[in-house]
C-alpha cells in the first residue's frame, strides 16, 4: 500500500488511470475515506489520471491524537502529490475536502491548476463544531452517528438505497474517533472566507439540492461571491455527491475540467478519440479490417459513426463500459442485428468486458422482454461465437 509521510503521519493514497491523462486529486470529506468516490471513478477515468487519498484520521492514513488544521491537511495533500509524482492537478473536494482544497490553493497556487468545490464552505458555525468535537471525544463518533447521517444523505436517497446508507453509517462508527476529532477542529477553526476572494485559478461551485449541511444558502452563495470568477452548478442530490449523484457529478467535472478542442481541429479530435474508445472496446484487428475497407462511398460514415458513436456517446459519464455492453447486446438481439450482436459478444468475452454468465442473465432477459425466439437465436449465435473463441485457443 502507497503511502506518504507529513507532520509525522502516513496518509494512505491511490493513484489510477493513464499518464497521459491530465491530473485530478480527490479529496473527501469528513468521516469518509476515499472510497467516497468509487461510483465517480469509471467515468472519471476515462478523463484524468485520479489521485485519492485517505485524509489525515480517515481510513488507512494515521489518526494522531489532537486537533488537525487546514494547513496541516493541505501539506498532507502536497506531500501525497510529490509521493506520486505530480507536480500540478485540478483538486475536487467534498465538503472538508473542499476546504482543503481552498487552503491548497491559497497556500500552494502554482500546484493547483483548477479547484472544484463540491458541497462545502468557507465558513461553518464554531459552537456546532465544538460541541461535536466534545461529543465525539466523550462518546466516540456512535455520539454523533444520527446527526451526521442527516446531514449526509438526503431522505430520499437513504429510503432508496438503504445498504449504502448502511455502510456509511457503519464506516463512520468505525473510524477512528480521534480522527474524526482531530479533523472536526480543522473544520471549526477554518479562516477562509476573507482569504479566497484572491483565488485566481479556474473555480467551479457544486452544490447539492438538498444539500442539509452546506446549501446554496448561506455556503454556496458565500463561495460562488467571494472567488473571482466562479462558476456554479446545482445537482439534485444531498451532501455526499460523489455517491447520490456520481454520474452527473463525474459530468461536471469533465465539462468544466477538461480543456475544449480547437474549433478548427475539433472533428479530428472527436474522430480520434472515438478511434481510441473504438479499438479498446472492439480490439484492433477488428478496427484496423474496418478502417482497411473504407472506400470513398462510406468513408463519410464510417468517421460519423466514430466520432459520435465511439467518442460522445461511448465517452458519456453516465454508464460504464460493461453496462454499455450488455445494453448493446440486449438492444441488437431484440432487433435482429445478428452481426453486431456478435461482434459485440466477441469483444466482450475475449476483451473482458463481461462473463459468460452476464450474457446469459442478458439473454434471459431478452427472451422474456423481447420474446422467445429472439432469445433462441441469440443463444444460438453466441454459442457459435464461444466455440469460434475455444477453437482459436
Amino acid at each position: 500500500m502507497p503511502f506518504a509521510t507529513s507532520n509525522g503521519a502516513r496518509i494512505y493514497w491511490k493513484l489510477e488511470g493513464t499518464d497521459d491523462k491530465p491530473a485530478l486529486v480527490l479529496l473527501n470529506s469528513i468521516g469518509t475515506d476515499l472510497g467516497l468516490w468509487d461510483a465517480a471513478m469509471p467515468a472519471l477515468l476515462g478523463a484524468f489520471r485520479v489521485l485519492r487519498l485517505d485524509t489525515r484520521g480517515h481510513g488507512a492514513s494515521d489518526a494522531p491524537d489532537g486537533d488537525y488544521t487546514l494547513a496541516m491537511l493541505a501539506d498532507d495533500v502536497a506531500a501525497v502529490m510529490d509521493a506520486a509524482g505530480i507536480a500540478q492537478a485540478a483538486v475536487a473536494g467534498v465538503s472538508l475536502g473542499g476546504m482543503i482544497a481552498m487552503e491548497l490553493a491559497l497556500a500552494r497556487p502554482a500546484r493547483v491548476s483548477a479547484l472544484a468545490l463540491i458541497c462545502t464552505s468557507a465558513t461553518m458555525d464554531k459552537a456546532a463544531w465544538q460541541d461535536r468535537i466534545s461529543k465525539v471525544r466523550a462518546g466516540g463518533t456512535a455520539a454523533i452517528a444520527d446527526l451526521a447521517m442527516q446531514r449526509f444523505l438526503s431522505p430520499a436517497f437513504t429510503a432508496g438505497q438503504p445498504a449504502v446508507a448502511e455502510s456509511v453509517r457503519r464506516n463512520l462508527i468505525a473510524m477512528a474517533d480521534e480522527g474524526y476529532a482531530g479533523a472536526g477542529a480543522a473544520i471549526r477553526d477554518m479562516e477562509l472566507i476573507g482569504r479566497i476572494p484572491v483565488l485566481a485559478c479556474p473555480t467551479l461551485i457544486v452544490v447539492g439540492e438538498r444539500d442539509a449541511s452546506t446549501p446554496f444558502t448561506g455556503h454556496g452563495e458565500n463561495l460562488v461571491a467571494a472567488i473571482p470568477g466562479a462558476a456554479l452548478e446545482r445537482l439534485d442530490c444531498g451532501h455526499l455527491a460523489p455517491l447520490e449523484a456520481p454520474a452527473a457529478l463525474a459530468g461536471a467535472l469533465r465539462a468544466f475540467l477538461s480543456p475544449g478542442p480547437d474549433t478548427q481541429d475539433a472533428a479530428e479530435t472527436l474522430f480520434e478519440a472515438g478511434l481510441k474508445n473504438r479499438r479498446r472496446v472492439l480490439g484492433d484487428a477488428w478496427v484496423d479490417r474496418s478502417l482497411a475497407n473504407r472506400t470513398p462511398f462510406n468513408a463519410e460514415f464510417q468517421a460519423m459513426i466514430t466520432r459520435i458513436a465511439w467518442q460522445e456517446i461511448w465517452s458519456r459519464p453516465g454508464l460504464d463500459d460493461r453496462t454499455r455492453r450488455l445494453l448493446v447486446l440486449a438492444i441488437t438481439a431484440s432487433l435482429g442485428r445478428w452481426e453486431e450482436f456478435r461482434l459485440h459478444v466477441r469483444a466482450g468475452l475475449t476483451r473482458g468486458g463481461f462473463t459468460r454468465d452476464d450474457l446469459k442473465e442478458v439473454l434471459m432477459q431478452t427472451a422474456i422482454y423481447a420474446g422467445v425466439p429472439a432469445g433462441n437465436t441469440a443463444f444460438a449465435e453466441a454459442a457459435a461465437v464461444m466455440k469460434d473463441i475455444e477453437a482459436a485457443g
